[in-house]
């Protein structure tokens, strides 16, 4: 089964404590695993930055909001403890339990709204009318936005960077890899090359700063798949350069074939698609510039520490 919303997660998480004894978060995550039936595939699916499960973030959350609700206590950091209110919760036999149930509680409602006094104040709220069921934590929210203005981001680069002449996409290969490490600075490092003649070849960069091994570059602007074919080619003009290394780079992307040939072949040959170019000069601010910045805080336990 697909991991339950975060909300599905209250009352078992709430009736797990009913024993009364303090719980790690450890201890829920592997209890709320085997009560859902979460297969291995499920305890793997991840948030979209990749650093923390879902299930686990969906628990954490559930155990965040149920204290907030003063059903559950935490005396230390990542520890848990039913109380008093949560026993006599627990004690009615609710046969569901999610935020607009936790309403009741005059405690979870100040948290609720807070942010939510005036627009002008810039905060986000927790939830609003629309979203009053919504079934994604606040870090799914966050990271989900965050992968569609990433996306869009991307899709609307590579499509200036496809409108671009053959020669700007060439010089523009270079200073990617020049922004990566190779061979210093642009004036240096990077040679364009693009002339009839060239055998193949688009681009020359010193793979360090010293020049012991060069690196030689094609680039293709095209829309569609680059074959087997035209990666042979660039084979061939490295065999002729006696060349160990080449990166082809493309707009667009490349054929199963190629990708085939190049995992058989010796020199070493790195395919980097239309899709991979874009998230290169993003990742090395190439084309792009910041425009906001939001910090994403948590409590530093070791300053609550008593030497």
């Amino acid at each position: 089964m697909a991991v339950p919303d975060y909300q599905t997660f209250f009352l078992p998480l709430l009736s797990f404590a009913a024993d009364d004894k303090i719980h790690s978060l450890r201890d829920a995550y592997v209890a709320m695993a085997k009560h859902f039936k979460l297969s291995e595939t499920d305890q793997r699916e991840m948030l979209p930055s990749g650093k923390q499960a879902i299930y686990k973030n969906r628990i954490a959350w559930a155990r965040a909001y149920l204290a907030k609700a003063l059903l559950l206590e935490s005396p230390k950091r990542g520890f848990f403890k039913i109380t008093e209110r949560g026993q006599k919760l627990l004690a009615d036999n609710p046969t569901d339990l999610r935020v607009k149930h936790l309403k009741v509680y005059p405690e979870f409602v100040a948290f609720h709204n807070r942010g939510k006094e005036t627009p002008e104040s810039g905060s986000i709220p927790v939830e609003n009318s629309e979203t009053e069921d919504k079934l994604s934590t606040p870090d799914e929210i966050l990271e989900t936005a965050y992968q569609e203005l990433h996306s869009g981001l991307a899709s609307e680069l590579l499509s200036m960077v496809s409108a671009n002449t053959p020669e700007f996409f060439e010089q523009l290969v270079v200073k990617l890899l020049v922004k990566m490490g190779y061979g210093g600075s642009f004036k240096d490092a990077g040679e364009a090359i693009g002339r009839s003649g060239d055998e193949g070849i688009d681009g020359i960069i010193k793979e360090d700063k010293l020049g012991l091994e060069v690196i030689y570059i094609q680039a293709k602007r095209w829309q569609g798949s680059v074959g087997r074919p035209e990666i042979q080619k660039f084979v061939g003009a490295l065999h002729g350069q006696r060349a160990k290394k080449g990166v082809f780079i493309t707009t667009g992307s490349f054929t199963k074939e190629a990708h085939h040939y190049v995992a058989t072949i010796d020199p070493k040959v790195v395919l980097i698609d239309g899709n991979q170019l874009v998230k290169l000069m993003i990742d090395y601010n190439l084309g792009v510039s910041v425009a906001d910045i939001y910090e994403i805080k948590k409590i530093d336990s070791d300053f609550f520490l008593e030497g």
